[in-house]
This record gives C-alpha cells, structure tokens and sequence, in this order.
C-alpha cells in the first residue's frame, strides 16, 4: 500500500520463467515437475489426519517462501554493499480453517543476519520484503510475520 492506502501494483511487466507442476492425488499422491527436477510424495500430516509419510503443500510452500525470501534479502544486501554470507531464512507455514468453510495460510518467517546491527537488518528486511515475489503474492492475502534472531 501507498500512503495514500492505494494499492501497489506487484504483478510483473515480463514473464522471464514459467515453473510447470502437476499434482496427482492430491494431498495424497505426488507431485512432479515438467522438467522432471521435482517428483515427489505427498501426504496429509498427522494434525490434519493423514499417515505423514510423505511431504505436504505447507512444506513446499515454506520450502519456496523462504529460499525466494532469502534471495531478495542478498539481493537487496548485495545492492547497499553488504556481504550477507552466514545469514538465513526459515519459514513456518500454517494452514487451519477460515471463517468462509474454507481454508487459510499464516506464515512465520524468521531471519538471521549474524555480522548486522539490529537496524541495518530491519532496513534489509524491510526492502527484501517488498522485492520478493511471494512477499507480494501474500501481501494482504495472509498474515506473515517476520521476526529477526
């Protein structure tokens, strides 16, 4: 959002690359990729019911966020001079019902930035946060906190 609470436009002027991915079963089946990188199981975890024995839609979803996150953080790092080697991002993802009988997603994002003072690592954050992809995607979709250790 702008300060005048108008929303920004996020989408992309060019599509520079197009992920392909099909899902077989469901949340219990597999998945794969186009290319073939990705041929995965898939399977309900024990809190929703499911025999776990296999990785889930959370787990890729926060496998994504948090590499694309970390991404623009290095990006963003890399363009003020700042060598963020050493740093990390993990993502929580939860998934629990919403109040229109469907579904909803909350995420967790936790940074570290182990060589910057606490302010440096804010003001990196904060500009990683609006240069990633999925931070855009989700922005006043779902709920992500972003906490820094």
């Amino acid at each position: 959002m702008t300060d005048e609470g108008t929303a920004v436009d996020t989408r992309p002027t060019k599509i520079m690359y197009v992920a392909e991915a099909t899902a077989h079963g469901g949340r219990d089946g597999y998945v794969t990729s186009q290319d073939g990188q990705l041929e995965l199981k898939v399977a309900m975890p024990p809190a929703l019911g499911g025999d776990g024995n296999g990785t889930n839609p959370e787990q890729l979803f926060a496998a994504g966020y948090s590499s694309c996150f970390h991404n623009a953080l290095i990006l963003v790092g890399n363009r003020e001079g700042y060598d963020l080697s050493g740093s990390t991002v993990a993502a929580k993802v939860g998934i629990g019902p919403n109040k229109h009988r469907g579904y909803g997603l909350a995420v967790a994002l936790s940074v570290s930035l182990p060589v910057l003072d606490a302010g440096l690592a804010e003001k990196l954050v904060d500009a990683a946060h609006e240069v990633c992809p999925y931070s855009n995607a989700t922005r006043g979709n779902i709920d992500v906190t972003i906490l820094l250790g």
